[in-house]
């Protein structure tokens, strides 16, 4: 596995656990307090719903640990889907607040715009990095190993 998708993964791992762990263990602190430092990101958009945010707390954790397992095992497979799923969760998530900065100030807006795209980019990179390996021949074993 490439060194670009090591660290697309460890960027998609990291990124999910602190948003899997937080509202899965403490949803209304990450409703009112995400990304913290005193900034608001959910709160401003919309009334506080606990399945909601422990549902987002769960995907992010299932997310988080494909990743984590696509880099514990070196799995080219696994490190392809961990970054399908991060890009079909990223992707959609920057378009919708890329169309919704009303509620969020000039520093809010770039933060936000710049850390989901990071994280979709991840996703993306995760997925379709180069192996920096030649293709093997379309082989059932070969088609298996990777």
């Amino acid at each position: 596995m490439t060194l670009l998708r090591r660290v697309a993964l460890v960027v998609v791992l990291a990124g999910s656990l602190v948003v899997g762990l937080w509202a899965q263990a403490f949803p209304r602190s990450f409703y009112d307090d995400f990304p913290g430092a005193g900034r608001v990101w959910v709160a401003v958009d919309g009334p506080y719903n606990e399945h909601l945010v422990r549902d987002v707390g769960g995907l992010n954790l299932g997310l988080a640990f494909v990743a984590g397992f696509a880099l514990v095992t070196g799995s080219l497979l696994v490190a392809r889907a961990a970054g399908g799923a991060a890009l079909l969760y990223g992707a959609p998530h920057l378009l919708y607040h890329a169309t919704h900065l009303d509620p969020f100030d000039a520093p809010d807006v770039v933060s936000l715009l710049v850390s989901l795209t990071i994280a979709a980019l991840a996703g993306l990179l995760a997925l379709a990095a180069p192996t920096g390996e030649p293709t093997p021949p379309p082989d059932g074993a070969a088609a298996v190993r990777r």
